[in-house]
């Protein structure tokens, strides 16, 4: 068993039952009533609370130029905002890193700067470094994109307490991609105690990001 396989025992076992995967496009189901709760325990935070707090994996993967990418090196004293997606999304994907970026140019500089956003394909076989670079280019050109060998995805992402994305056949040769639509918040002990389900926006960003960037999380 692998680095990346060894985290998914110390994730978020019930992540899965929580926060149902969706194909973008389709219906957005990320409710559940076990694991996550509306809302963060401290009313400070918007982010909904997740527990038990997924941990960071281990990982090496590819980024949008083709090099080899450490995630707890390369993220080590950031505030992290992973999302597993992929670029032919047509909704909720783009939406999640429109309403980032423009949450980042609000923010005063000492805390964007203290930011990094991560996007990980759920979809290698189109998301090649090239296509990630293009793709997030358009919201921000400091954001990440993640990619690598299909069997090595699929381990990252149970790693982080998923169910590795499936497909939905659109016809035509074409397929939409269902996957978990929110965005994780690692703080710099690379933890996630919160995440942004779909629905979420600048409002939340704008609001938590000064606080987990200056304190991290820290509940009543």
């Amino acid at each position: 068993m692998n680095n990346i396989a060894r985290h998914a025992a110390l994730a978020l076992g019930v992540l899965l039952a929580t926060f149902a995967l969706t194909a973008c496009g389709g219906d957005d189901d990320d409710g559940g009533d076990t694991g996550v709760v509306a809302g963060s325990d401290d009313a400070s935070y918007m982010g909904a609370t997740v527990a038990p707090p997924i941990d960071m994996p281990e990982a090496v993967l590819l980024d949008e130029n083709g090099q080899k990418y450490d995630l707890q090196k390369e993220t080590d004293g950031f505030v992290t905002l992973l999302y597993v997606g992929y670029t032919h999304c047509p909704d909720i994907c783009p939406t999640h890193l429109y309403e980032i970026s423009e949450a980042l140019k609000k923010l005063p500089e000492d805390v964007s700067s203290k930011v990094k956003v991560v996007f990980v394909t759920a979809d290698p076989e189109r998301d090649s470094p090239e296509v990630l670079k293009k793709y997030l280019d358009t919201f921000d050109e400091n954001f990440v994109g993640l990619t690598g060998p299909r069997e090595l995805m699929d381990d990252f992402q149970v790693a982080l307490g998923l169910q590795p994305a499936s497909r939905t056949d659109l016809g035509g040769g074409n397929y939409a991609v269902n996957h978990a639509a929110y965005v994780m918040a690692f703080t710099t002990d690379r933890i996630a105690y919160l995440v942004y389900p779909s629905g979420m926006g600048q409002a939340e960003w704008l609001n938590d990001l000064p606080l987990l960037v200056k304190k991290g999380y820290e509940p009543k």
